[in-house]
C-alpha cells in the first residue's frame, strides 16, 4: 500500500472510531508528539498508548470532533496532511477551527511516526 493511501485509511478509522483498524496501521512502537499545550500533548509511545491516551479520549470529550484534511503532500515515506480541526468540547460547549499539520512517517505499511503542528491557544481557548 502507497503511504498516502495507508494514512488516509487512519483517518477514515478515527472518522468511525474504528480502533482495531487505526490499530492496524500505526506500528506497535509508534512514536505519536502531540504540541504541548493540546489536550493530552506531549510524546506518546506504543498503538496503544495513541488509541488510549490521545484519540479515545479527546473523542470523548469532544462533540462533532473532525481533523479536516484539505490538502496532501508527498514526499516519499513521508506525507504532510494540512487542514483544520473543527469541533465542540462536552463540557464548555465552546467550539473551535484551528490549522493543522500533520506529518507523518511510514515504513513497513505501518505508521511509526506522527508530529502535530496546530495553534494550542485556540484549541485550549476551547476547552478551557
Amino acid at each position: 500500500m502507497k503511504p498516502l493511501d495507508l494514512v488516509r485509511q487512519l483517518y477514515d478509522a478515527f472518522g468511525r472510531r474504528d480502533w482495531p483498524e487505526v490499530r492496524a496501521v500505526l506500528a506497535p512502537d509508534v512514536e505519536w508528539t502531540q504540541n504541548e499545550g493540546f489536550p493530552d500533548g506531549g510524546r506518546h509511545v506504543g498503538a496503544d498508548a495513541v488509541i488510549d491516551g490521545v484519540f479515545v479520549r479527546f473523542r470523548d470529550n469532544c462533540q462533532h470532533w473532525q481533523a479536516v484534511v484539505e490538502e496532501w503532500l508527498e514526499a516519499g515515506d513521508v506525507i504532510i496532511a494540512l487542514g483544520e480541526y473543527r469541533g465542540v468540547h462536552r463540557v464548555t460547549g465552546r467550539s473551535v477551527v484551528a490549522a493543522f499539520a500533520h506529518v507523518y512517517e511510514v515504513r513497513d505499511n505501518r505508521i511509526i511516526r506522527f508530529r502535530q503542528y496546530t495553534d494550542t491557544a485556540l484549541i485550549r481557548g476551547a476547552v478551557a
